[in-house]
């Protein structure tokens, strides 16, 4: 049974990500609406966490911030131990190509590409394995999600659940400190949910890293190791 949670005495060595105080206002003028109301939370290695709320109460805006994908008004982001909501855009570009894998409810495959050639583009980005490696890591990790008899058919002769795997295969390419899952399964039926959920639990542990996922199952929340949920703005 999963539990809720206030930042720990974690041992720093374990932390992937630690947030302190963030407020984030989004729109303009009369418009402006304050999403984000002094936010803190932390994820440890080899945990899964689950932010659960209702709509519109900031759980997207927060994955993104912590995903690099925005800056906040006011508080800190750390990564691995270093400071990065005050960072320029290259910086944040690159820690996000490090340490960052991200799946969505919608998978954002390259279509057009194979199963292979989709999970290999971090790689290639990244530049730091060879061809042969960069290959030889991509057809293990499609081995992982159950597709390696798949890795080279293109993206539209794949079905909803197996895209949502090489997505899931993609996001572990450059083996990042922390997986970060916007509604990862909420576009999947029941079956396919359970087995995207089930991969990316057991490849993170496996491998030590921080999962943070938003979702509105509450299945799956209640299978992750910590819920954290969220009400206008802060958690509650």
């Amino acid at each position: 049974m999963p539990v809720s949670a206030t930042i720990s005495a974690a041992p720093i060595a374990d932390l992937a990500l630690r947030c302190v105080n963030l407020h984030r206002h989004l729109g303009h003028d009369e418009g402006r609406v304050h999403v984000l109301k002094g936010v803190s939370f932390e994820a440890r290695r080899g945990q899964v966490y689950a932010i659960v709320g209702p709509s519109g109460c900031g759980k997207s805006t927060l994955l993104y911030l912590l995903g690099l994908l925005d800056q906040p008004d006011e508080g800190e982001i750390e990564i691995n131990g270093r400071l990065m909501s005050n960072t320029d855009d290259a910086a944040r570009t690159a820690a996000r190509g490090e340490h960052i894998g991200f799946v969505f409810q919608f998978h954002f495959l390259m279509l057009e590409f194979t199963a292979l050639e989709n999970v290999m583009m971090p790689m290639r980005k990244l530049g730091r394995l060879s061809p042969a490696a960069m290959e030889e890591r991509a057809r293990s990790l499609l081995d992982s999600v159950g597709l390696g008899d798949k890795a080279h058919r293109l993206g539209t002769h794949l079905s909803g659940g197996e895209q949502q795997r090489v997505a899931v295969a993609r996001a572990l390419a450059n083996q990042p400190t922390i997986l970060l899952a916007d509604e990862p399964t909420g576009n999947l039926d029941v079956k396919n949910s359970g087995i995207v959920f089930d991969l990316l639990t057991r490849l993170a542990k496996d491998h030590g890293q921080a999962v943070v996922l938003v979702t509105h199952n509450p299945e799956i929340a209640q299978r992750c190791d910590v819920t954290r949920p969220m009400r206008d703005g802060v958690f509650v």
